[in-house]
């Protein structure tokens, strides 16, 4: 996934687990707030990020774990299936 830096406003890429729900892709920042792409990402919600080399230009989002919980909860789950692991921040990530 590639961030605009909210400081600099150069181009930051990370690769990172993610899983796919209801068209869309989810992943998990693991330091929550405190990780630099997920300020990048308050800042400016536009990404870019490549799935299975297609590359996808859109927007990313924090879900909000209270009040999307039904949502939080499929996407731990399914994280937890696929990787073991489901403790994190969930950002939405939305293709278009």
């Amino acid at each position: 996934m590639t961030t605009a830096g909210w400081k600099t406003g150069k181009k930051h890429s990370i690769e990172i687990w993610f899983i796919e729900y209801n068209k869309r892709y989810y992943i998990m920042s693991e330091h929550r707030d405190n990780s630099h792409w997920v300020q990048n990402i308050k800042h400016n919600p536009t990404v870019s990020f490549t799935v299975n080399h297609k590359i996808f230009e859109g927007t990313a989002r924090i879900v909000d774990q209270n009040i999307e919980s039904n949502l939080s909860t499929e996407v731990s789950n399914l994280m937890n299936v696929k990787y073991g692991w489901d403790e994190g921040l969930i950002i939405e990530l939305l293709p278009g």
